[in-house]
């Protein structure tokens, strides 16, 4: 019995065996296709189907999207120089003044009193200044009396001008035309210099603070265009960059610039989000194709355009600027070439291509 089961044991394993050994052959019969189904041409010698575009030239603006913030053209919080009771505020809240309008005017009652007195010395003093001098002429009295006299007639005049700048300070005046913010102080309130009687701001024209790449530092020129438009609104208003700073931002790697812009509206205000394209420069001639019909390689950058053959012929190029969707070509290609916009990744150099032309 043990001698049969063993040699039943290997037969079973011997027919495993041959199994294992004609069963894949079984199953891979051929199908009379022998290629894969579903690509549309290049098959076979079939052309590959693909989208091209003729190179011209044509403006390349190269620009920059960034955002930036509105500033006011002059903004400050008004403040008296000197302590005083409010006697009388001479302004609305919101309203637009002129520069030198008397905004607010504290009690005076005091310098004035003095400013009296002194005129009053000031006078009695100059008398005596005349009268002096004459002595002097005749030899009646000494230079040094003289002096004496003069020198008092002398600090009477500077201690009138000096509460004359005092009684000056008891008027707050608006230091530049512009509209006033939200009043701060009452009438009958006693103020000193670090309270804030209302804010002014001139806002036309409006400034716009923005920073671009420092890569860029060398292309910004006073004067450049910029174009910027605001939440509320996707009207692009052009500005004109008037300065910016004399070196580049460590933390950040950016300059910082600011440009101006008429608001005679007053739509702007200081404070909001604006999105700003700025114009860095512009080439009237350059050779523009699409971004992605150039290929980067470990020797540079190559395109493929349609030969002369109807075959695609690979082109070695260099490039210049690159925009969000475009890129120049400085050489490697002339005008009037077709470039291959689709198809770039399966074509190869000598293959046939049936081209479409794309505006």
């Amino acid at each position: 019995m043990k001698k049969q089961t063993k040699i039943f044991l290997v037969l079973g394993i011997i027919l495993l065996l041959v199994v294992a050994y004609f069963y894949p052959r079984l199953d891979s019969q051929p199908d009379g296709e022998g290629a894969p189904s579903g690509q549309k041409g290049g098959g076979n010698g079939e052309p590959l189907v693909v989208n091209v575009i003729q190179l011209k030239k044509e403006a390349l603006n190269n620009q920059l999207q960034v955002s930036g913030t509105i500033l006011p053209n002059e903004s400050v919080d008004i403040k008296p120089e000197i302590s005083g009771l409010v006697t009388k505020i001479n302004f609305k809240e919101g309203q637009y003044v002129a520069k030198g309008t008397p905004l607010l005017y504290l009690n005076d009652n005091e310098l004035q009193a003095q400013y009296q007195r002194l005129q009053y010395t000031q006078k009695l003093v100059q008398t005596q200044e005349s009268r002096q001098k004459q002595l002097l002429a005749r030899e009646a009295i000494s230079q040094e009396e003289y002096d004496i006299v003069l020198n008092q007639y002398n600090t009477a005049l500077s201690d009138i001008k000096l509460v004359q700048a005092q009684l000056e300070k008891t008027v707050i005046r608006a230091p530049f035309n512009g509209r006033l913010g939200l009043r701060q102080v009452s009438e009958g309130a006693v103020i000193n210099a670090s309270n804030i009687i209302v804010s002014i701001v001139n806002i036309d024209p409006i400034k716009l603070e923005f920073s671009i790449p420092e890569r860029y530092a060398g292309l910004v020129t006073e004067g450049s265009s910029i174009y910027f438009s605001s939440e509320s609104s996707t009207e692009e208003v052009e500005g004109k960059v008037y300065a910016f700073e004399p070196q580049i931002d460590a933390a950040t790697r950016t300059i910082k610039l600011r440009a101006q812009s008429p608001n005679k509206s007053g739509k702007y205000l200081p404070g909001m989000f604006v999105k700003i394209r700025f114009v860095l420069d512009v080439k009237e001639d350059a050779l523009l194709v699409p971004a992605e019909a150039v290929i980067p390689e470990l020797s540079g950058y190559k395109v493929f355009v349609v030969g002369a053959d109807g075959n695609a012929e690979q082109r070695m190029i260099e490039i210049g600027t690159r925009t969000d969707t475009q890129v120049q070509v400085i050489s490697g290609l002339k005008e009037g070439e077709l470039v291959l916009t689709t198809g770039v990744m399966q074509v190869r150099q000598g293959m046939p291509v049936k081209p479409t032309t794309i505006n």
